[in-house]
């Protein structure tokens, strides 16, 4: 068996700032109703806003699909007003949660010590993070991706991480809601240059951890973007907000 073969594929919705109550059950029921009675080669998870996750995850129960956050704060408690740390994630139902996605870096000027920091508090309290690290247009058309996302990766390791602790997850930030993706190719080759950073980094225990791709993912390139080597599923942004579009996603893991 390779080693890609052993690492599940995991397809991660984020639906970001996204839902009302009601518009967030309906989603949900909808998911739930399509992976019911299936046999799934991947691992599935939705992420929805913070406001939703004590109720979708009393709806989860039970059922194949696994409840994250979207973010966490670096400290377990205190004086952070508007925060959400990771011990109350953990205390809703969550298994993972998001950190330093492109949006939060750019929108929350989030360091790469900051998304280390977030990332060790998730694994303190038994989350799993997805890591996010990419590229603007600007460091791909200088020819220089492959270097600052690597330097990205390192910076924002988590002390402590493993095969079973930490996902990781690629997303071009170019490529985010804009419709355009990297060629098949260029996902490839970031993805063998992660693995090389983690395998430096982590050593033999890498070779089991996942890497996401994502990046304006939806029904109609999942497949193509799932087949490249290296690819261990994928982090879905709008295309999550439809239930069949995330389950043809899910579906392409085959």
């Amino acid at each position: 068996m390779t080693d890609q073969a052993a690492r599940r594929p995991l397809i991660a919705g984020n639906w970001k700032m996204n839902g009302l109550k009601a518009e967030g059950m309906a989603l949900t029921d909808a998911v739930l109703a399509g992976v019911r009675g299936g046999a799934w080669r991947c691992e599935l998870l939705v992420c929805p806003p913070a406001t939703l996750l004590p109720l979708i995850g009393d709806r989860l129960k039970g059922s194949p699909v696994r409840l994250g956050a979207q973010d966490c704060h670096q400290k377990p408690s205190g004086a952070h007003t508007g925060d959400i740390a990771a011990p109350m994630l953990a205390d809703v139902g969550c298994r993972f949660v998001i950190v330093g996605h492109s949006e939060r870096r750019a929108d929350h000027n989030e360091s790469d010590a900051l998304v280390k920091a977030k990332a060790e508090a998730a694994m303190a309290a038994n989350l799993v993070p997805i890591l996010c690290i990419g590229e603007t247009l600007a460091v791909r058309d200088r020819g220089d991706a492959l270097s600052v996302v690597a330097a990205q990766l390192a910076a924002s390791l988590p002390a402590g991480a493993g095969a079973d602790k930490l996902v990781v997850a690629y997303e071009p930030v170019w490529a985010i809601g804009t419709g355009r993706t990297p060629t098949a190719a260029d996902i490839g080759a970031m993805h063998q240059a992660l693995r090389a950073e983690l395998k430096r980094h982590l050593g033999a225990e890498s070779d089991r951890m996942r890497i996401l791709y994502g990046g304006s993912v939806k029904g109609s390139n999942a497949a193509e973007i799932l087949a490249v080597d290296g690819v261990d599923g994928a982090l879905v942004g709008g295309a999550s907000l439809k239930a069949e579009e995330f389950l043809t996603i899910a579906r392409a893991c085959a």
